[in-house]
């Protein structure tokens, strides 16, 4: 098995590549080890000093990490990845709590706007969320009130640097552009 890895603008995250199908539908994000219970997979790279993140799409795997170094932490992800994929087991457990599909739990808009967010989640499905997941991270909608779109930011997105600039110069340009009624957009 030959599983590669690409940087991302975060740092701190690294992409993995397995050349397996990660998640057949939605992605699965976790920001601690209690929270990878979920996820034999997860729970594994969480047993490695050092990691702090794990976010699943659904052909590549994002780890983040502290301060630890990449040359020391890398070979223990990749034996880890080929160890879970090797062994037959499943990437998530039987109750897949944080596993999240399309669904459109907690989201938070008015119901007179409801065209303009079919309108933006169309635009962040097609144009920015495709465009993201090449960096090993995710954009979800989450809410619209008041011209601000709020999104969710996963994976290597989550603590990006760039990610601030990716919001206002890239995804805010481009909402404003097709939705004149969105004036800014914000991270959840």
């Amino acid at each position: 098995m030959f599983i590669q890895t690409e940087a991302t603008p975060n740092p701190a995250t690294l992409k993995f590549l397995p050349g397996k199908i990660v998640m057949e539908k939605g992605t699965a994000d976790f920001r601690n080890a209690g929270e990878a219970d979920a996820s034999p997979l997860a729970a594994r790279l969480f047993g490695i000093d050092g990691v702090t993140g794990v976010y699943f799409g659904y052909d590549f795997i994002t780890v983040s990490k502290d301060s630890a170094e990449w040359q020391h932490l890398k070979p223990a992800i990749l034996g880890s990845i080929m160890e879970h994929f090797m062994s037959g087991q499943p990437v998530m457990g039987g109750t897949s709590a944080l596993a999240e599909d399309t669904d459109e739990d907690g989201e938070f808009y008015e119901a007179d706007d409801e065209t303009l967010v079919a309108t933006i989640k169309e635009l962040l499905e097609t144009r920015v969320r495709p465009a993201v997941a090449q960096d090993g991270g995710d954009i979800t909608f989450k809410g619209f009130r008041d011209g601000t779109v709020y999104l969710n930011m996963k994976g290597a997105c989550a603590g990006c640097p760039s990610s601030t600039a990716t919001l206002k110069h890239g995804v805010q340009n481009l909402l404003k552009h097709f939705v004149p009624e969105v004036q800014a957009v914000e991270a959840i």
